[in-house]
């Protein structure tokens, strides 16, 4: 840990604890611009019935999950195999309340508890087309015994984890790597430029949403795994980089599955309306501790004075990026360029969202959760939990974030879903070759144009995009 992180996580505790010990210091929550909540939504302080979900408000497509979570998505046959996964999975079943229930506490444990000894990393720099430098940390160990291999080739899948958009790297993202790697995965951690030691060898940082370095590094990753399938999770505001580069690319991101652990998917809004207070101060004194070591470097691009006395995200996100010297744009020209959702109907990998209704950096669900798109979108799914705060999701020692656990179940429901549609496909296609190679080109046309219940049932996960 460096020696800035110990006064960082101290200042973070005291701001936390102000903000927990004296409710009247904390500022309600301000609701977006053009957000309007819809009738009969319970604020995220609301107690739930004891037998209805977290996400009671969005009913159409939401289907009951065990310890009070909730999916919702657009009905398919994908949809099912998941539903029938998540159902069964440990990781849900309800357990004991303890101390770590509160949203705050789930937070803070996540943000500014120190990581610990963590995995073993081997570090990678890979320079990009104009110069830049990004860093990718592969996780090589400890290996824990029975380690699995994941894919049936042989071939360990490859796990790519973006952290959050800050650039701490945070213990969940390193207990997610230890436990892929038990599981069979072969993970490495994607650092944009001067994030978390990378050097920053060029006067220019990564917007919010620009996945240019990201997709360079995706082609380095086939490149070396060329015959390895590759999943992505991403953490928090890091999320929007991942959707980003998965609408911009479509169906030749070369990812498999998706997922993202309490993501920021109404990004503008969220910068406008504000974080509660001791959140926004914490993330913001450390984006200004990281980056003040390049003062000199970013003074030629960005008046550097400006940018260090923001007092807010916003503020400081508008000043490093829209109020260049060299071309300054607009704030609305900016999201009109990095908003996570702008392609996001190109997207051609499931997804899956993890969220909670008690989360204090997003806000409420009904505010900041475009449900419309899990609704509409059969790639987009949403998992709803009651409590897990941001990117918490902890469980009591030693267990990890149950968040963890029924991401790689997700990642292995694919999998075995893509696996089975290859295989009825094979069948088809040596059915079809057999009955031609006899020329009994009657029978095959009553066949085909008689399927089998099955085969139908297959395949109503491809005929839903073109209903």
């Amino acid at each position: 840990m460096p020696p800035w992180g110990a006064a960082l996580a101290l200042l973070l505790v005291a701001l936390a604890l102000l903000g927990l010990l004296a409710p009247r210091l904390r500022r309600p929550r301000r609701r977006a611009v053009g957000v309007r909540t819809p009738p009969g939504a319970r604020s995220q302080n609301d107690e739930e019935p004891g037998g209805g979900g977290p996400a009671d408000e969005f009913s159409d497509g939401q289907e009951s999950l065990p310890g009070g979570c909730s999916l919702i998505c657009k009905p398919s046959a994908l949809a099912q195999c998941l539903l029938r996964a998540l159902r069964r999975s440990a990781a849900l079943e309800p357990g004991p309340r303890s101390w770590l229930s509160g949203p705050h506490l789930q937070t803070l444990c996540h943000f500014v508890l120190p990581v610990g000894p963590g995995p073993e990393l081997a570090r990678e720099y890979l320079q990009l087309a104009d110069d830049g430098l990004v860093a990718l940390d592969w996780v090589v160990g400890p290996c824990a015994r029975g380690r699995r291999v994941t894919n049936a080739g042989g071939h360990p899948a490859v796990l790519l984890v973006i952290p959050n958009a800050w650039g701490r790297l945070t213990r969940n993202v390193l207990g997610l790597c230890l436990l892929a790697l038990e599981r069979g995965y072969y993970p490495v951690i994607f650092h944009r430029r001067g994030h978390y030691g990378c050097p920053l060898v060029s006067p220019r940082l990564q917007p919010f949403g620009d996945p240019s370095d990201l997709k360079e590094a995706v082609t380095y990753i086939r490149f070396r795994h060329p015959a390895a399938p590759l999943f992505a999770v991403s953490e928090g505001s890091g999320s929007a980089l991942l959707l980003s580069y998965l609408g911009e690319c479509g169906s030749s991101s070369y990812v498999t599955g998706a997922a993202c652990i309490s993501p920021v998917l109404r990004c503008r809004e969220w910068f406008e309306a504000g974080l509660p207070w001791p959140y926004e101060r914490g993330f913001l004194l450390h984006q200004k501790i990281a980056l003040s070591r390049y003062t000199t470097a970013l003074e030629d691009i960005v008046d550097t004075g400006k940018l260090f006395r923001s007092r807010s995200l916003r503020e400081f996100e508008e000043t490093l990026f829209c109020h260049t010297k060299s071309l300054p744009i607009s704030w609305d020209t900016y999201w009109d360029r990095n908003d996570p959702l702008r392609d996001v109907d190109e997207a051609a990998v499931p997804v899956l969202c993890v969220c909670s209704a008690d989360d204090p950096v997003c806000g409420p669900p009904d505010h900041f959760l475009p449900t419309e798109l899990f609704h509409s979108n059969p790639y987009f799914f949403l998992l709803l939990s009651r409590h897990g705060g941001h990117c918490g999701f902890l469980r009591q020692e030693p267990l990890p974030a149950w968040s963890h656990e029924v991401i790689l179940e997700y990642f292995r429901a694919v999998s075995d879903f893509f696996r089975n549609e290859e295989r009825i496909k094979a069948i088809s296609r040596r059915r079809a070759s057999f009955l031609g190679g006899r020329r009994r080109w009657g029978a095959m046309q009553k066949r085909e144009i008689s399927p089998s219940t099955n085969l139908e049932e297959s395949f109503s996960w491809k005929r839903s995009y073109t209903r």
